[in-house]
């Protein structure tokens, strides 16, 4: 029996750059020092920042910050809003539309849930959800476009 998927890649030609990234003699390493943006490292910072307490959570449940006692997963999601809300105003002014209209939605929505947790509001709980489903969305419909 003949699977008629294995047809579809009959005209397909591996792409040697990708499959070898160091096949036309260039070094392959890391980047200089002038090829990182230091925008896209302070925002992946805070991000994993945010990733970290995250990952600890089960372990540090609250983390006494300026005398306040805060859950580490409500933390989590106040440090990844601010750093998705560094990174939207800076890719914005830079022109990268979709990477800027991303890091604002991510911003709004999980500072939501944030803020949502702090002042114990089931509303803004919900506003946020709802914000990050619809930015998911959105974003996946824009990507579409991208091709």
């Amino acid at each position: 029996m003949s699977d008629s998927r294995s047809d579809s890649n009959d005209g397909w030609e591996p792409d040697p750059e990708w499959d070898d990234p160091g096949s036309d003699g260039e070094p392959v390493g890391w980047p200089g020092l002038s090829e990182l943006d230091p925008v896209s490292i302070v925002v992946g910072t805070i991000v994993g920042i945010a990733g970290l307490l995250l990952f600890l959570q089960p372990t540090v449940r609250v983390i006494e910050l300026f005398g306040v006692r805060i859950p580490t997963f409500v933390l989590s999601s106040g440090v990844l809003s601010l750093g998705f809300a560094v990174g939207a105003p800076a890719y914005l002014r830079r022109g990268y539309w979709l990477r800027g209209v991303a890091h604002a939605i991510g911003a709004v929505g999980f500072g939501g849930l944030f803020f949502a947790a702090g002042f114990g509001s089931l509303l803004l709980l919900w506003a946020g959800l709802a914000v990050i489903i619809g930015g998911v969305l959105f974003l996946a419909a824009e990507s579409r476009k991208l091709e």
